[in-house]
């Protein structure tokens, strides 16, 4: 039986509710950014500056991509944190399966796009000369996994929203270390080049994907991933993209 903690989020001191949310996001935040910092390092010693060039354009359209994700995590957490505290744990269910639904939805959407118009895609990023051809290589790899980042970015806030941060810090983590550990791997030890970069960036997007959606299996998650509430309902899906603002 999951631990009720989102209860503690109605009844808790500010202050408290403050530094238990905030430390955990800030620590993984900051592991985040400082792998961002160590793989372009690791890239550009074992690859050379070309590839950095390639990665620095392919990055922000993938991301792009995958805030949709964020989105629509944002807005459904809004409305899961409230009710939780109504203890409406069948809307937060619902709003849930809603969330899930569309990002994966949109997701999918927008990387066949993307992969059907990838050279006018990279080109708008600014993928020119000899950047163009381990760009190409990098984001074809990476698109395949946008998905599992933007489902990421959906549970990531809707854990938070249950009163667990330290799980949602963890979350944050354990991509950032897998990154450094593949990018070794791949580059370093097996001399995969740009392929594998793309191929590190991807597994610690799916291991990110796994360690939220165990969570949401879990003991620990109040909510659960039900079937029965993939249904997309209208009022939902209105409320979720105005509060994440999708629209």
């Amino acid at each position: 039986m999951a631990k009720n903690k989102s209860a503690e989020l109605g009844i808790a001191p500010i202050g408290k509710l403050l530094i238990s949310q905030a430390l955990p996001a800030s620590i993984g935040i900051l592991v985040m950014s400082l792998n961002m910092v160590v793989d372009t390092i690791f890239v550009g010693q074992w690859i050379g500056p070309m590839a950095i060039a390639a990665i620095t354009v392919v990055i922000p359209l993938t991301f792009l991509i995958a805030s949709i994700g964020m989105a629509i995590g944002v807005g459904g957490a809004s409305i899961i944190s409230r009710a939780l505290g109504k203890e409406d744990h069948d809307k937060a269910q619902r709003t849930f399966g809603n969330q899930i639904v569309m990002s994966l939805g949109l997701a999918v959407f927008f990387v066949i796009v993307g992969l059907i118009f990838k050279e006018e895609a990279l080109a708008l990023f600014g993928a020119k000369g000899k950047i163009l051809a381990p760009a190409e290589i990098y984001y074809v790899i990476v698109m395949y996994c946008i998905p599992f980042l933007a489902l990421c970015m959906t549970g990531n806030p809707v854990v938070r929203a249950e009163g667990k941060p330290k799980f949602a810090m963890v979350a944050l983590i354990l991509p950032a270390i897998g990154n450094i550990f593949f990018d070794y791997l791949f580059i370093n030890v097996w001399d995969m080049g740009m392929a594998g970069a793309a191929w590190a960036t991807s597994i610690s997007y799916f291991i990110c994907f796994l360690f939220i959606y165990w969570f949401f299996f879990s003991k620990y998650s109040e909510l659960k991933i039900r079937l029965r509430c993939f249904k997309l309902e209208h009022a939902i899906v209105k409320e979720i993209t105005e509060l994440g603002g999708v629209t």
